[in-house]
């Protein structure tokens, strides 16, 4: 099963819209996570439903933050893309009469309870502001033991019009 890359990828785009940009397309940002604008739309949408973005259409529309990246947690946008499953293992999909079976899958589902809530109560103390900070301290640190050709590139990254 591929891994969904939606919270990461939305995260990604929070922080250039805050750090980088302050209003981008759905083009530049397809750009920026190697997907279609259509995907970023529809990503996109979820965030603009929570009040974490707001959207502009036409000639100089697009994409910006509706809030600072303070007040944005991980699990504001973890559920604004819908809350896709955090893990990929679990109890069978089938029910069974195999008593084996029925002991593994309860116990499996206990245990990945657990974890999703504790999973989601850490997301809920993290904010976006807490990456971007992470960023620019790898950043900062890239550009100390680099050189400036190797930080040049690095920060190309960043930018949005190509």
């Amino acid at each position: 099963m591929p891994r969904d890359l939606r919270l990461s990828r939305m995260l990604h785009v929070l922080i250039h819209l805050d750090r980088h940009v302050e209003r981008a397309t759905s083009d530049q940002i397809a750009g920026m996570i190697s997907t279609n604008p259509v995907v970023v739309r529809r990503m996109m949408a979820g965030l603009r439903k929570k009040e974490i973005l707001i959207s502009e259409k036409g000639h100089g529309g697009g994409w910006q933050l509706a809030r600072p990246l303070n007040a944005i947690s991980l699990r504001d946008v973890y559920q604004a893309i819908g809350s896709p499953p955090l893990f990929n293992i679990g109890s069978g999909a089938d029910p069974t009469d195999c008593l084996v079976e029925k002991a593994v899958d309860a116990r499996l589902d206990l245990a990945m309870q657990e974890a999703e809530r504790k999973l989601l109560k850490q997301f809920s103390e993290i904010s976006v502001e807490d990456l971007a900070h992470d960023f620019e301290q790898r950043f900062a640190a890239l550009q100390g033991d680099a050189d400036e050709a190797s930080a040049n590139a690095a920060f190309k990254h960043f930018r949005t019009d190509g």
